[in-house]
């Protein structure tokens, strides 16, 4: 057919639109299988590591729990004494128990002189223990010994503890049984085919319990003796019934033997859905090329000489040359395309230079913006590889900007940048420098040729430019900002690296109201730390995995104890107790501290009550955040639950930090006019930590002052300090406040506050947080009061 002939326009688009889509079909469905083999190779690699991680935790947690076991019974005063006076039945008696407590397959106990007393629970006696060599009564383990040991072809995890009375007089063993299901029950957790293999003295492997069909067992142990499956790497391993992905781990076993277990995942039938997404695609990709080409034929017919005026006046456009275009004698479509054509070159001319201000410049302050900001520091990333120079970048960040915006308006917004803008460019004293806005209130420094110590003496100059007070539209503002710095190539030689570093130098910064702060590596693992847990803090309001615990406050006109704090813990299930300056702060940051303040004052008024029902005269002090402070619904909240547990508000006193007031004075004090209202007690918490501003000490509704601990702590060290602590005392007083020293942690300190006329004391010397339990133990002891009997003369 002619139309076909290649030399031709018509045959040479036929073929360059049909070969194209062939190409794409064929790359596509090629792309699409290598990508998701691998894909899938990663995945089940992934879950395998994933996998091993959980069986491990969950090997450790058995362990931990069998040697509690043990050493519980080798600790038992009872056991040992019966073991000193070789009380057979009591022994077994104690086993048996123990066994059946911590739910063991295996339980014995053998003395210095060799006797094994076994417990008779799940049949135990029958049990062949005599390749228990490692187990030398004459020379018991100093502590606690975890092994897994092969007792008549079975896999056990054992636990061996001495017992001493003081010397050693034997050993406790522990052990749970791993069997087929063992294997199931792990499987089940974490996805996977589990097989626990052993392997005796220079002999194979041997296959102990497995979720795999028999057939397969019988092929892991081949590949196991073959050395197919490692520990380190993630193995494919061919078999009858398809391949498999396998990762093996050791667990520690005695000496002249080994044990571990293999996780492994049907790499074949997690394809399957990109098998059967390849069969569509070729289905797709031949109805494709049918329509393709009878398309490609149709249009070829329709375009002629014309086209290649056009693709010829199109690359003089591209080159930026718009001159007149082609003169085209066609037909209506092909004369509407050439117009088009022309018309589009006189807009792109237009428009060229307006975009490329546009493109490269902010325009609110006129500053580069970002992209102009990443085109220089490319060129300076790129030098600085080349002359061997560092380069410094400082990512600022306005603080209380969105305040400024809320409370003044837009308006005054964008002047507050304009203003910021012209500062921070006057700053600069080298030509070379660049500040640039990245959007918002986040403006961007980059330095070529500075090191960190010259970005200092920047960064100080360019935090000093901000004091000044900004008069905007009547308005008189002051701003302050915090910088991260991070320098190349000592932190990243891309740009990706630089900013990612200054950012997290910046945060830094403003956490610790430090001005400015260089990017250091620690800050990256204690984000993702943070990160972490506040992604579980949720789940741990909802499950109740916090719990607050009680400091007293020790009255020391009276020598009595009137009022507790109460402070939040969270009992995380892995990683134990989490102190509260691991979260509250990022909680406080999120807006989630709102879910947690509600269940503190839930708790704590519920326990404050709990309290005046059982005649425990307690007041309970809960601390309240600047969010919290700024929350409309608190006071409804928190009078709706003293209405709900029947607790007098005057049993509980609200602190809040001098800062939280500060923050937006108008609303804060709104809301602690209307706790007044309520009739709860009102406290400054850590005060002479913030501004310390006595324009609103004197019109706070506060009965309460709390010196920090940072003052006292160190007031036998300092006469600065203990200068402090007197003023603010006798400050608090001429207002008619009570003054409550915090961080009291030995009698000096008690006797210099008692001196200086502090009304009541918290620390350590008295007690720590304790449970609701302890501390209701710990007032029936009066202990404390001849303390301050002592140190007040009372």
């Amino acid at each position: 057919m002619k139309f076909l002939r290649f030399k031709t326009l018509q045959g040479r688009i036929f073929g360059f639109f049909f070969g194209l889509l062939l190409l794409t079909q064929l790359g596509s469905i090629l792309i699409t299988s290598t990508i998701g083999y691998s894909i899938m190779g990663r995945m089940l690699g992934d879950e395998l590591r994933s996998g091993k991680q959980v069986f491990m935790r969950l090997f450790e947690q058995n362990t931990a729990f069998l040697g509690q076991g043990a050493r519980i019974l080798a600790a038992d005063y009872g056991f040992r004494e019966a073991v000193g006076s070789n009380d057979a039945d009591t022994i077994v008696s104690a086993l048996d128990n123990h066994s059946a407590r911590i739910k063991a397959d295996l339980m014995l106990f053998i003395g210095r002189d060799g006797e094994v007393y076994q417990s008779a629970v799940k049949s135990q006696k029958n049990l062949d223990i005599s390749g228990l060599r490692w187990l030398d009564p004459a020379q018991p383990p100093r502590d606690t010994l975890a092994l897994i040991e092969r007792i008549d072809g079975q896999l056990y995890q054992l636990i061996a503890v001495p017992v001493t009375a003081p010397l050693p007089i034997g050993i406790v063993v522990a052990g749970f049984r791993i069997d087929a299901t063992t294997a199931k029950d792990i499987g089940n957790i974490t996805h996977t085919e589990v097989s626990f293999i052993s392997q005796g003295n220079r002999s194979d492997w041997q296959i102990n319990a497995s979720t795999l069909p028999a057939p397969l067992a019988a092929t892991l142990g081949q590949a196991l003796n073959t050395n197919q499956i490692g520990e380190k790497t993630i193995d494919e391993l061919q078999t009858q019934q398809g391949r498999y992905l396998g990762l093996r781990a050791s667990l520690p076993s005695p000496d002249g033997q080994a044990a571990g277990v293999v996780l492994q995942k049907s790499l074949d039938l997690s394809l399957e859905p990109f098998y059967d997404l390849r069969n569509k695609l070729l289905i797709l990709g031949a109805i494709g090329l049918i329509l393709s080409a009878l398309s490609s034929l149709a249009i070829a017919r329709g375009i002629s000489r014309p086209i290649k005026a056009l693709a010829g006046f199109a690359t003089k456009i591209a080159q930026g040359d718009y001159g007149k275009k082609p003169v085209i004698s066609s037909t209506t479509e092909i004369a509407e395309l050439s117009d088009a054509f022309d018309h589009m070159s006189r807009e792109i001319a237009s428009r060229e230079t307006h975009i490329l201000q546009l493109a490269y410049s902010d325009t609110l302050t006129g500053l580069p913006n970002r992209a102009m900001f990443h085109d220089r520091l490319q060129q300076a990333i790129n030098m600085t590889g080349r002359v061997g120079k560092p380069l410094t970048v400082m990512l600022m960040d306005l603080d209380h900007f969105k305040y400024v915006n809320d409370s003044l308006g837009h308006h005054i917004g964008d002047l507050l940048l304009k203003e910021v803008a012209s500062r921070l460019q006057h700053s600069l004293q080298r030509g070379s420098d660049t500040v640039a806005r990245l959007g918002g209130d986040e403006f961007a420094i980059l330095l070529p040729t500075a090191d960190i110590p010259n970005a200092r003496k920047v960064a100080r100059t360019l935090l000093s430019a901000l004091e000044a007070p900004m008069t905007l539209d009547g308005q008189i503002i002051d701003v302050r900002g915090s910088i991260g710095m991070a320098s190349s190539p000592q932190h990243g030689s891309d740009i990706t690296a630089l900013l990612r570093c200054a950012d997290v130098a910046m945060y830094q910064a403003k956490r610790n109201s430090s001005g400015f702060a260089e990017y250091d590596a620690h800050y990256d693992h204690n984000t993702l730390e943070r990160l972490s847990l506040m992604s579980e803090l949720r789940e741990a309001v909802e499950r109740n995995h916090l719990v607050l615990y009680y400091q007293p406050k020790v009255d020391l006109k009276t020598s009595l104890t009137y009022s507790v704090e109460a402070l939040v813990r969270w009992v995380h299930p892995q990683r134990g107790l989490v102190p509260p300056d691991s979260f509250i702060p990022f909680a406080e940051q999120t807006g989630y501290i709102k879910a947690i303040t509600n269940w503190v004052l839930n708790e704590g008024v519920k326990q404050c009550a709990a309290w005046a029902r059982d005649g425990i005269d307690v007041n309970i002090s809960i601390n309240i955040s600047a969010r919290d402070l700024m929350n409309a619904d608190l006071p409804v909240y928190f009078a709706a639950l003293l209405q709900e547990y029947g607790c007098p508000p005057e049993r509980i006193c609200l602190e809040i930090t001098e800062s939280a007031i500060l923050d937006d004075p108008a609303h804060a004090m709104e809301n602690l006019r209307r706790l007044e209202v309520i009739g709860c007690k009102l406290s400054i918490d850590d005060y002479g930590t913030g501004y310390s501003s006595l324009a609103y000490l004197k019109r706070l509704p506060v009965g309460e002052l709390k010196i920090d601990r940072s003052f006292v702590m160190n007031m036998m060290n300092d006469p600065n300090d203990v200068i402090i602590v007197r003023s603010t005392i006798d400050l608090a007083h001429n207002l008619g406040l009570r003054v409550v020293a915090e961080g009291v942690e030995n009698e000096a300190i008690l006797n210099q506050l008692c001196k200086l006329g502090c009304d009541q004391a918290q620390g350590y010397l008295f007690s720590k947080a304790v449970s609701a339990d302890d501390f209701t133990a710990w007032i029936s002891t009066q202990l404390w009061r001849d303390q301050v009997k002592v140190a007040c003369r009372i």
